[in-house]
């Protein structure tokens, strides 16, 4: 991974001299992608960060060494997107993780990409337990790298077709919760229908084509399935589908 010489200066401040109204924060568009990386290792995270410097619409916050220090240093600077390496010493990716997504008087947690060198790993699976959007292997290519940074910044799961799902698949059947499948019965038939053909790892548009209805109506379903079942992304929608028993592994799961 090669860091660049000097990052780019941040997208400039919009003018508001045409207008008398109060200042205000820019929306989240037009401001850069706050990130902070974790990772043991100091060659790793100075390669993550240098990276990702060279992209104006990102700006590296804060980088830290374990995630008890990534914890603190997402609290200080309050990024959007944490990229977190899943194994850490003092405190792991997993319990960084969790410590985030249930910090008091936090509206917007940050989004967590997990790092991770086995596509079938365990710690990640927990970790998307614990409320990461998605995860990451560590030789992924830059521009799948951006990507991702972009996809979970815009507030969606990163859901990679098949890899995730797999991951999500196995350790659901290795490492089996209590059954919860009556969690669901708040749902109405059609929302579960989404919620299953979300497991399946169908895109919105592909889901409005299954069910033959507008785009629209797909983000409306998606958006009640997450609320009522209290979830945070779809990731956590396919975890909870795969758990309830409404996506069986190597089943046709048309159930």
């Amino acid at each position: 991974m090669t860091t660049p010489e000097a990052a780019p200066e941040a997208v400039a401040q919009a003018s508001a001299e045409t207008h008398a109204e109060p200042a205000a924060d820019p929306p989240a568009e037009a401001r850069p992608v706050r990130i902070v990386v974790a990772d043991d290792h100091e060659v790793v995270r100075a390669g993550y960060a240098g990276l990702l410097a060279t992209q104006p619409d990102f700006t590296v916050v804060g980088t830290a060494r374990d995630g008890a220090e990534a914890v603190r240093v997402c609290r200080e600077h309050r990024p959007d997107v944490v990229l977190m390496d899943v194994r850490m010493p003092v405190s792991d990716g997993i319990q960084a993780t969790a410590e985030l997504m249930g910090d008091a008087g936090t509206a917007h947690p940050p989004r967590v990409l997990i790092l991770t060198t086995f596509d079938l790993d365990e710690h990640v699976y927990d970790a998307l337990i614990a409320g990461a959007s998605g995860f990451l292997l560590k030789d992924v290519t830059a521009e799948r790298l951006f990507d991702a940074v972009r996809v979970v910044a815009a507030g969606e799961a990163l859901l990679a077709p098949g890899v995730t799902r797999r991951l999500i698949a196995e350790f659901a059947r290795l490492k089996p919760r209590a059954p919860r499948r009556d969690a669901l019965a708040v749902l109405t038939p059609r929302e579960s229908e989404v919620l299953r053909l979300l497991a399946e790892g169908l895109s919105n548009p592909e889901l409005a084509g299954r069910l033959h209805v507008g785009e629209e109506t797909v983000k409306t379903h998606v958006s009640r399935v997450l609320s009522k079942l209290g979830l945070r992304d779809r990731t956590q929608a396919v975890v909870m589908a795969y758990e309830t028993g409404l996506v069986v592994p190597g089943a046709g799961n048309s159930a």
